[in-house]
């Protein structure tokens, strides 16, 4: 298919004079999947973070790739998107040789890649804002809060073919971002320092505003009478302004799910988007049986999800499913969710990519492995090291 999910979309308008009431909903196949990475640009002696992003763009122009790769915020930042993916199958090829093409690209600039939720030691207040008015206004606009966002994400969008589905599915969602943020936490370092979190890119975020946890609207309508209102007062220039955990993508008729760290291992980015599609058909098939999506309190999802960004895989979470007294192992909940999801990701052809979910839980995520290797030897830049060699992948030689 040749349309994409544009790489760098919060720098896109939704459309000029458009009402946020118009979306694309329903104007592709329902479950194709889009992803987006942001990459780290590494010197290859010390592991900093360089600023190069317009020397990596300026070598990719006029190949095929350009419109999957773009800048962001920081000149140490490089973020890719996927074409539109019918599989996580689909995923995996696609991520693949975009983190093939970047790796060659970068080693002929003299550079290395990364991907993780920060970089273990570099500092924001050493790195330069990216030349686009976007980004530029931004920074006017936020300040203090936008220039320490040196942080790395991994967004999945999942379309949808009805708008008021879409809102439903995304109120369905909010108990799982506990599980999401757990499976893909990969920031436990800080500016040189081990945290005690699993990812403190959650830490950092928080300070944005418009973040965190979406509100639950009633259907549509009241989530573009909400949107309308932050446009027309001027508070945002569009939606895309709105960086919630899970938010609605109109003009590409999609979920995007927003929370996840930018995770190390191509395998685990693919299980993930994997578990994402998965989890939106059973919500969305649960809404055409006029099933009740069950629904909690902010309070309690937003502890959870705290839970998890300080404590990863092993957090003690709430079972709000059941309601019972006694906290739980977020894995054990990861797991009983798999079992709810195998039927799904087999209709759609992910149940293979799903079982990386279980891999993930069985080994831990990139915070863990991070720690190990910084706990072998404390040395914080062998972190970054092994991040780079799990990131890329090689060219293959002419």
């Amino acid at each position: 298919m040749k349309q994409i999910y544009p790489a760098s979309i919060t720098g896109q308008s939704f459309a000029a004079g458009g009402s946020v009431l118009d979306h694309a909903f329903g104007k592709s196949d329902p479950y194709t999947l889009g992803v987006e990475e942001e990459y780290m640009l590494l010197d290859p002696e010390t592991f900093d973070l360089v600023q190069h992003v317009d020397t990596v763009l300026a070598a990719i122009a006029g190949h095929e790739f350009e419109a999957h790769v773009n800048p962001e915020l920081m000149q140490s930042v490089l973020e890719v998107a996927t074409p539109v993916c019918r599989t996580p199958a689909d995923v995996d090829h696609a991520l693949r040789q975009l983190r093939m093409y970047v790796t060659g690209i970068a080693q002929e600039q003299g550079l290395r890649v990364g991907s993780a939720g920060t970089h273990p030691f570099s500092l924001f207040e050493r790195q330069r804002i990216t030349a686009r008015d976007r980004y530029r206004n931004l920074v006017d606009q936020l300040q203090y809060i936008a220039r320490r966002e040196l942080i790395f994400g991994l967004h999945v969008h999942v379309a949808v073919d009805d708008p008021d589905k879409a809102i439903q599915v995304v109120n369905g969602l909010l108990p799982h971002l506990a599980s999401l943020l757990a499976l893909s936490a990969s920031s436990p370092f800080w500016r040189g320092e081990p945290t005690g979190l699993s990812s403190s890119r959650q830490m950092v975020f928080a300070a944005f505003p418009r973040s965190g946890p979406p509100p639950r609207f009633r259907d549509y309508a009241d989530y573009a009478a909400v949107v309308g209102q932050l446009e027309k007062t001027g508070c945002i220039a569009d939606y895309t302004h709105i960086w919630w955990d899970i938010r609605l993508h109109p003009r590409l008729g999609t979920i995007e799910i927003r929370v996840c760290d930018a995770v190390t291992r191509v395998e685990d980015a693919v299980a993930i988007a994997a578990y994402c599609q998965s989890l939106v058909k059973l919500l969305c098939e649960r809404y055409e049986a006029g099933e009740q999506i069950p629904s909690y309190h902010r309070i309690l999802t937003t502890e959870n999800k705290w839970l998890a960004a300080r404590y990863g895989l092993e957090a003690p979470v709430m079972d709000l499913a059941t309601g019972r007294r006694n906290r739980v192992p977020i894995a054990q909940l990861v797991r009983r969710t798999l079992k709810e999801l195998e039927p799904h990701a087999r209709e759609l052809g992910a149940d293979r990519e799903l079982e990386g979910v279980r891999e993930i839980v069985g080994r831990g995520n990139g915070a863990d492995l991070q720690q190990r290797i910084f706990n072998a030897n404390r040395d914080i830049v062998e972190v970054v090291q092994e991040i780079a060699a799990a990131t890329e992948i090689a060219p293959v030689p002419a």
